[in-house]
C-alpha cells in the first residue's frame, strides 16, 4: 500500500501537467465553440464567444455578428436541421493578446431531407480579453472539393 501511495505522489503531478492545454489548443477550443454554438443556434453563447465588433467576411460581404446571425441562425427554420463540423487547422500563432489561426472547416449540413457537404479553408483573428480568447475576425474562402 506504501509503494501505490509513493506512486500516486510521483506520478500524480506529471499527469495533471500533461492534460493542461497549450495556448494554441485553447485558441482552437474557442473556434471550434464557434461552430458548436452555431450549430446549436445558441446566439447567446455566440456572442459570449466574439469580441462586440467582430466581423465575418464571407462571398465578398461583411457581416457584423446580427447578419451572421440573421442568415445563420434565424432564417433557418428546417425542423431536421444538423451541422456536423470538422476542423483541420493548419497554423495558429499567439503575439501576446493576439492569436490567429487558418483551418480547413468541412461541415456536413442537413435541411429539409437534404445533406450537403460543405468545405472552406478560414483564417480567424481572436483576441485575449480577461483570459478568454475572444472570436474577432473570421474570413472565408468557399473551396470546390
Amino acid at each position: 500500500m506504501r509503494k501505490f501511495v509513493f506512486l500516486c505522489v510521483i506520478l500524480l503531478p506529471g499527469v495533471l501537467i500533461a492534460q493542461k492545454s497549450t495556448p494554441e489548443e485553447e485558441v482552437q477550443q474557442t473556434v471550434r465553440e464557434v461552430f458548436e454554438v452555431l450549430s446549436t443556434k445558441d446566439t447567446v453563447a455566440l456572442r459570449k464567444l466574439c469580441t462586440t465588433d467582430v466581423r465575418f467576411y464571407e462571398y465578398g460581404q461583411v457581416w457584423p455578428l446580427d447578419t451572421l446571425i440573421k442568415l445563420a441562425v434565424t432564417r433557418n427554420t428546417a425542423s431536421d436541421f444538423k451541422r456536423t463540423n470538422m476542423l483541420d487547422f493548419i497554423r495558429t500563432t499567439i503575439r501576446d493578446d493576439v492569436a490567429w489561426a487558418t483551418y480547413n472547416l468541412h461541415s456536413s449540413i442537413t435541411r429539409n431531407g437534404k445533406q450537403t457537404e460543405v468545405y472552406w479553408q478560414e483564417t480567424v483573428v481572436l483576441l485575449r480579453d480577461k483570459k478568454k480568447w475572444k472570436l474577432n475576425t473570421l474570413h472565408s474562402t468557399r473551396l470546390n472539393k
